[in-house]
């Protein structure tokens, strides 16, 4: 009961008040309202967003950060409202079946890979396929997401993402590259996240931090995508 009265006021837990927020980095709010997170990942979302925006991409309301150097049996997902300064969910979340077993370890762009995708997404339409209530993801970033609408990687609930799964395997089931998340808090994390909203995924690969558009960011990288909607599902 302590527990879970602790995780309950951590959610409840705005990143700061009006007048201290005003003073704060972005960063640093998304650290008040999430002090279990590794602070250098979320100053590398917040640059990321920075960039985006900065360079003409629609501001969003909404943040979600995914820390896949974590082990899948721990919360590594995190969502913000940033607008309102507040922490709206921590959760699991799955990794693709050949990324990693509970540890992830290996990341792709290829179609058939059944690998996760790093870095910034932009969310979309909401529909419903074989895993239930789902969200595509545009990847934003080429080379290292951006054939993510062709793969399918959408953000969906699934029966492998519990503590129960943990118990039994010691890691969580794995998906096809989709971050999967539990089935109880699916459908209020795709309702927060639906329509532009921006997703961080995080993992120390060398190339992609060298080499990314919003890590390294330079006048005019991002760009909106205007790849066509795919109605698959994995």
């Amino acid at each position: 009961m302590r527990r879970l009265l602790s995780v309950i006021a951590l959610l409840a837990m705005p990143l700061a008040s009006p007048a201290m927020a005003a003073s704060m980095s972005l960063s640093d709010q998304l650290l008040a309202a999430a002090p279990d997170a590794d602070p250098a990942v979320l100053q590398l979302a917040a640059s990321a967003l920075a960039c985006a925006t900065a360079n003409g991409m629609a501001p969003s309301s909404r943040l979600a950060v995914i820390d896949y150097s974590r082990p899948s049996s721990v919360p590594r997902l995190w969502v913000f409202d940033t607008r309102e300064a507040r922490l709206l969910f921590r959760e699991l979340v799955a990794h693709g079946k050949h990324t990693g077993d509970n540890i992830a370890r290996d990341f792709s762009n290829i179609e058939g890979s059944l690998q996760s995708s790093l870095g910034l997404f932009r969310t979309m339409d909401t529909y419903n396929g074989g895993n239930g209530y789902s969200m595509r993801m545009d990847g934003l970033e080429p080379g290292f997401n951006d054939q993510a609408l062709k793969r399918s990687i959408v953000m969906h609930g699934a029966p492998y993402v519990n503590e129960s799964t943990v118990q039994k395997l010691g890691r969580l089931g794995r998906s096809w590259g989709c971050p999967a998340v539990r089935e109880g808090v699916a459908r209020q994390i795709i309702d927060t996240l639906k329509g532009g909203q921006f997703v961080f995924s995080y993992y120390p690969n060398k190339k992609w931090l060298s080499q990314s558009r919003f890590l390294n960011c330079t006048p005019a990288v991002a760009q909106t995508s205007q790849r066509p909607d795919s109605n698959a599902m994995n």
